[in-house]
């Protein structure tokens, strides 16, 4: 872990790309924390699985009974086919797609998991310094909980990855991603059928790969999503743009106008798939969200520890 020093930023979007719910930009005050330099890797959650016996999400067969509790009113029972212990794996289209359509670049399969991250007959066999991937915010908070460490709130997670620097684009300030040298693993040329590749990637890469940022943080931008503990609001900016706001913890519960029902937690920092095309994710204030039972093959999580506990 690295010392993240304390200080005050201005949280929120930068430039023209900037979302409504990255708007408005408000001042911050962060307290000093310790942070993973890394986001965790296959070999360190093979350890925490090993001495627990932690069973993931991904593993685990969905009951129905509990699903529709996050679902519209009225939802119908999937096929007891799609039941099943499985996760959302990417798939290369052969063409372009529309991007509201999702089904067209994941797939549902049946067996993929942490261990198997493209589904079966793939491990993670010289893969011990990639991220851990298939991890849903609950794996990450089960994970947190054993190693006596914490997910990041979004705040300290966007102030870590500036890096120090002040209103820049991205951890290494506003050069476009795909100008100069490689500065993230992220999807470069046509989302989703065709990767140039001139990172070297065409899925996620070892952590620690691409330089780090002020900070000696790795990967602050692409590789994985990086789950923090905040409940999603799409209005949180709102409430709290004109308040003396230290050390926030997020929204008292989720809110998300395009799937009201399902209670969504904060993932950021891209991914491999992240294309100014369709999402910029690995900008330092883009925001996601997804349901904190859900993992795909590129969701994974780092942590943090307050500066009061000893490392």
């Amino acid at each position: 872990m690295v010392l993240i020093p304390g200080g005050s930023f201005e949280m929120g979007g930068d430039g023209i790309q900037s979302e409504l719910d990255e708007l408005p930009k408000h001042l911050v005050t962060i307290d000093s924390f310790y942070m993973d330099q890394t986001e965790v890797t296959n070999a360190q959650f093979a350890i925490f699985v090993n001495a627990t016996g932690y069973i993931t999400t991904a593993e685990r067969k969905p009951i129905w009974s509990e699903l529709k509790k996050i679902l519209p009113t009225g939802t119908t029972k999937p096929a007891d086919s799609l039941l099943v212990a499985a996760s959302l794996v990417f798939k290369q289209t052969t063409g372009p797609v529309d991007f509201n359509n999702y089904s067209q670049w994941w797939s549902w399969v049946k067996g993929a998991n942490w261990k198997s991250p493209e589904g079966p007959g793939s491990n993670i066999k010289g893969k011990e310094n990639y991220p851990v991937v298939h991890i849903s915010w609950d794996d990450a908070m089960a994970y947190c909980k054993w190693a006596g460490k914490r997910l990041p709130t979004e705040a300290e997670w966007e102030f870590a990855a500036r890096g120090g620097k002040t209103n820049q684009l991205y951890p290494w300030g506003n050069q476009p991603i795909n100008q100069g040298f490689a500065k993230a693993n992220s999807w470069e040329g046509k989302f989703p059928y065709f990767n140039e590749q001139k990172d070297g990637f065409i899925r996620n890469a070892p952590v620690a790969t691409f330089n780090c940022n002020g900070f000696g943080l790795f990967d602050m931008a692409g590789n994985v999503w990086e789950w923090c503990s905040d409940w999603y609001s799409s209005n949180y900016y709102q409430t709290i743009a004109f308040k003396n706001s230290i050390n926030p913890k997020g929204p008292a519960k989720s809110f998300d106008p395009e799937n009201p029902s399902t209670p969504k937690k904060v993932l950021r920092g891209g991914s491999f798939l992240c294309n100014d095309e369709y999402c910029s994710g690995y900008r330092v204030a883009r925001r996601m969200k997804s349901s904190p039972d859900t993992g795909l093959e590129h969701t994974g999580f780092r942590c943090v520890k307050d500066i009061s506990k000893r490392l």
